[in-house]
């Protein structure tokens, strides 16, 4: 059924930009590319997990240098641990957690010199699919009865730079405002601490933007 629903959205947002874009205000962008995550407060470390980042976006140019941008995309967040070297007899990994996201993220952006474009934002999500594996058996798999907050606010921070033509490259770094869980911890000396858990995101997309128009010599 949630999946039905993420189509339908997905559908009904590119039937929206196709329109928008036919107004000669507005630009559209197709995104493509991967996410490097995180969850900070989960007691692993590095953004070891790798997962899908895919958009549709429509742009407003308010003029030559400031724009605003509003995009439906599909992100994969997470955490990812395998066992230490000396425990690779065991089942790899021993800690993996993916969390599938439709996020609609507005940002935006300042052009300098028709070269550099910077943007800055807000980003919320809505967590449409999990799973999480620990020491090989799955602990959720199921957004229904998940311990992860259903929504997600990032801040995001994104820079663009062109590669060709209407063809660039985008990395954006976007950080949790909200906490995604609370987990309780304990270790085998009796210890027990609580720790409140946040996405960290890392993405580097290609991105088309359809009627842009190119300078000569671009």
């Amino acid at each position: 059924m949630k999946k039905k629903l993420l189509y339908g959205i997905i559908i009904a947002w590119s039937v929206l930009l196709a329109q928008q874009v036919s107004a000669q205000s507005f630009l559209g962008a197709l995104a493509f590319g991967g996410n490097l995550t995180q969850v900070d407060g989960d007691e692993m470390y590095g953004f070891k997990k790798l997962g899908f980042n895919v958009g549709v976006s429509a742009i407003y140019p308010f003029t030559d240098k400031w724009s605003m941008s509003i995009e439906a995309s599909f992100s994969q967040k997470g955490s990812y641990q395998k066992y230490p070297p000396e425990d690779l007899g065991k089942p790899l990994p021993y800690y993996d957690l993916r969390l599938n996201y439709l996020d609609v993220p507005v940002l935006m952006h300042f052009k300098d010199k028709g070269f550099l474009n910077i943007g800055l934002g807000l980003s919320w999500g809505k967590l449409v699919g999990i799973k999480e594996i620990e020491w090989g058996e799955t602990v959720h798999s199921s957004t229904t009865n998940s311990p992860y907050a259903s929504s997600d606010i990032n801040g995001i921070v994104s820079i663009q730079v062109p590669i060709y033509k209407r063809l660039k490259f985008n990395f954006r770094y976007s950080y949790s405002f909200a906490k995604i869980r609370t987990r309780t911890y304990s270790n085998i000396s009796g210890d027990v601490w609580t720790r409140d858990q946040y996405n960290n995101i890392l993405t580097f997309r290609l991105v088309y933007i359809f009627n842009e128009k190119i300078k000569e010599g671009e």
